[in-house]
């Protein structure tokens, strides 16, 4: 196998899409669509995500330390992108896109409705890194959509059919190929992937 070799950049794909919802004092919100985002920590529970400092949503993180990770879906990829293209210094996204504002429990940031998951976070520490700041934060609740329940309680989000994103492409989850430990484990008839 031959490899080419090319400037160092960021080529860890694919992506996480994700809608992140935000917003100022005076009850302002705004969605931003973020690929720079993932977990930090299992304990406590901590996510990050990465905005540009030009970002209109970015003084919204730096005022209030708050924001709710939406993960996003076939159905919600046209709006993921439309959240990540326009400015909400122009337009409500959430009107624009006929979204559902739903309150959070612990953050003033609104969730989406539509969404199959939201994550309320609050900003633990901010690190300016160059082109972005990081925006370390703590989990505070993780609201779940109810239709994705199996009937023994277990979250099915694989049934929510989310997205990804690489290099400008959002993608489908394909089809499952393993689960974890499936390599250690004794293969039975039950266990096997078909």
């Amino acid at each position: 196998m031959a490899k080419q070799t090319w400037k160092a950049g960021n080529m860890l794909y694919p992506l996480p899409v994700v809608m992140v919802t935000v917003a100022d004092r005076q009850g302002h919100d705004n969605i931003i669509t973020v690929a720079w985002t993932g977990t930090v920590c299992t304990n406590p529970p901590m996510v990050s995500i990465s905005v540009r400092p030009e970002r209109y949503s970015h003084h919204m993180l730096m005022e209030t330390g708050e924001f709710v990770i939406n993960l996003t879906t076939e159905q919600l990829v046209y709006a993921a992108d439309y959240c990540g293209v326009r400015s909400g210094a122009d337009v409500d996204k959430f009107k624009e896109m006929k979204l559902t504002r739903l309150a959070a429990d612990h953050v003033k940031a609104p969730m989406i409705g539509e969404s199959p998951v939201s994550i309320e976070c609050k900003v633990e520490e901010v690190k300016k890194l160059g082109s972005h700041d990081m925006f370390l934060a703590k989990v505070l609740a993780v609201h779940v959509e109810e239709a994705y329940m199996d009937k023994n309680g277990k979250f099915e989000l694989e049934n929510a059919k989310p997205i990804v994103y690489s290099h400008g492409t959002y993608l489908s989850l394909g089809k499952k190929v393993g689960t974890f430990g499936y390599s250690v484990r004794k293969k039975t008839g039950k266990n096997r992937i078909k």
